[in-house]
């Protein structure tokens, strides 16, 4: 069973910093692109930012210059920094990774169970 665990959610001003972090933890677990993606009220999951195995970040164009993903494969833990932040910002944010188990051979998608962030104005 592959679980993930996000943190570093909550209320921010804009203007303000958030930083998040998704510990993924399982069996034999291999770990390939890990990524964030939110959800706005009423809006569909977009993608954020990822982050290969090697160390490679792709950012979408919302986030580019005042975002930062990052990883620490020894611990199997993802993070993600956004600065300059605005009510738009305001959704649950999913971690998600695309990896491989002791119960799932196949790689597949794993998804955190979301932490919320709310940017006030």
């Amino acid at each position: 069973q592959v679980q993930l665990v996000e943190s570093g959610g909550g209320l921010v001003q804009a203007g303000g910093s958030l930083n998040l972090s998704c510990e993924v933890s399982g069996s034999e677990l291999r770990i390939n692109d890990m990524s964030y993606y939110r959800q706005a009220p009423r809006k569909q999951r977009e993608w954020v930012a990822s982050i290969d195995l090697g160390g490679t970040t792709s950012y979408a164009d919302f986030v580019k210059g005042r975002s930062t993903i990052s990883r620490d494969n020894a611990k199997d833990t993802m993070y993600l920094q956004i600065n300059s932040l605005k009510p738009e910002d305001t959704a649950v944010y999913y971690c998600n990774v695309f990896a491989t188990s002791r119960r799932s051979p196949r790689p597949r998608d794993f998804w955190g169970q979301g932490t919320q962030v709310t940017v006030s104005s």
